[in-house]
């Protein structure tokens, strides 16, 4: 046989970079997307409807905010809670209970005639969402596929501000919170696709290591709303995880994942980048307003301009990051990464601050598809629900402390 004949039979009878999983053969990217991104556009519709929320509910608008953290919190700590509910009973029985959960919570949402009972709407839509996404993501299978799941994010995520606004100037706002609902017409498609089989071997539910979890993300989301008394609590049910970590170290949070370095870098990074991003988020229009007397639908489509094109350079940087180096991958990044809240905060003109916001939706989108597959990787195949469901947590984490950093720095929250 030639060296000629050995590569074409190499060539042929190797995997192919995009089937990693079987399940990424069988449903196709598109399916993931719809399966995951909706819940970008439910969660930043109230970014330009805050007052009109306010108003409806009777509250202050920082106080509406709420909505906005309450939702980033419950995708918080429903992630890695679906995540477990994904390795222990598998993909239809998280699938259904995502359904359902947001199902329940755009009926309660539509209702709701306080800002309490909206907010247990708006926490069921989000773990619901948690679930679908964490779903979709453990579908993925490349860097590729994720991509177009985190660019999807982005994208819809742009769109959503505008698109609340429109559908709450012909309707209310409470149908513009309800957009999230759409992602439902995707989970018969995925489910007819995937294997929904539970696993075959199942660790017990670790009961308590999951509400420790609970507990500190909660604790952690508080911070910027009440930083002293917040910051305690975080130390007090940190110490209290990692006792339980140390007695149960394969329990709902292993200890060989938080002893991966790739794993642990890769999270944190995505918690810091997911931050800025939120922040920006909400502080760019405000900012855009105060420093340049732009009208609001100016700077709704400015944003909306803005984030689109971050997303697209998102999914691109995703694309490439397959012919890159981690370390170049990463430096991109971090100089991306600094580069967006550093001009946000000096910028006086239109175009400086929307392009903080492309960079920021940049790096928040791009690094969540390239930093989740490396997190991923570096877990044992059995934990890989479990990784995708921890860095999903640090990931939300950012999305929870971002509104209610910005409602600090431009609401006087």
């Amino acid at each position: 046989m030639s060296l000629l004949t050995r590569t074409r039979t190499r060539t042929r009878t190797g995997p192919a970079p995009e089937a990693a999983t079987p399940e990424a053969r069988q449903v196709p990217a598109v399916w993931l997307a719809l399966l995951a991104t909706p819940v970008a556009a439910s969660a930043n519709g109230p970014v330009l409807i805050l007052p009109d929320m306010a108003q409806s509910l009777g509250v202050r608008t920082a106080t509406a905010t709420w909505l906005v953290t309450v939702f980033a919190w419950a995708m918080a700590v429903g992630t890695p809670l679906m995540a477990g509910l994904l390795r222990r009973k598998g993909l239809g029985a998280t699938l259904k209970l995502s359904a359902a959960l947001i199902v329940a919570g755009t009926a309660v949402l539509a209702v709701a005639p306080s800002l309490p009972l909206a907010m247990a709407g708006r926490a069921a839509q989000a773990a619901g969402g948690a679930g679908l996404i964490t779903a979709a993501m453990s579908l993925a299978g490349s860097v590729r596929r994720m991509g177009v799941i985190t660019a999807g994010f982005g994208t819809l995520g742009a769109v959503g501000p505008l698109l609340g606004s429109a559908i709450a100037d012909v309707a209310s706002w409470r149908v513009s919170l309800a957009v999230g609902a759409v992602t439902l017409i995707a989970v018969p498609a995925v489910m007819r696709r995937a294997d929904l089989s539970a696993p075959k071997h199942s660790t017990p539910f670790d009961g308590r290591g999951a509400a420790l979890l609970v507990l500190t993300a909660t604790a952690l989301v508080l911070i910027p709303r009440h930083p002293l008394p917040a910051v305690a609590a975080s130390l007090a049910a940190a110490a209290l995880l990692a006792l339980h970590i140390r007695s149960r170290p394969t329990g709902f949070v292993p200890v060989s994942l938080l002893r991966t370095r790739v794993f642990v870098l890769s999270a944190l990074l995505a918690c810091a980048f997911a931050t800025s991003y939120f922040t920006l988020l909400f502080t760019v229009p405000q900012l855009l307003s105060e420093r340049t007397g732009l009208s609001a639908s100016a700077i709704g489509t400015g944003q909306l301009v803005a984030l689109l094109a971050g997303s697209a350079l998102a999914m691109a940087l995703a694309a490439a990051s397959a012919r890159m180096t981690r370390p170049r991958v990463l430096a991109i990044l971090l100089t991306v990464g600094v580069l967006a809240p550093f001009t946000a905060a000096f910028a006086p003109w239109a175009p400086l601050l929307l392009l903080a916001a492309t960079l920021a939706v940049l790096t928040a989108s791009g690094g969540q598809a390239t930093l989740a597959v490396y997190a991923t990787a570096a877990a044992p195949a059995a934990q890989r629900p479990t990784a995708i469901g921890l860095f999903s947590l640090c990931y939300q984490l950012g999305g929870a402390f971002g509104p209610a950093i910005a409602a600090v720095i431009t609401l006087g929250g």
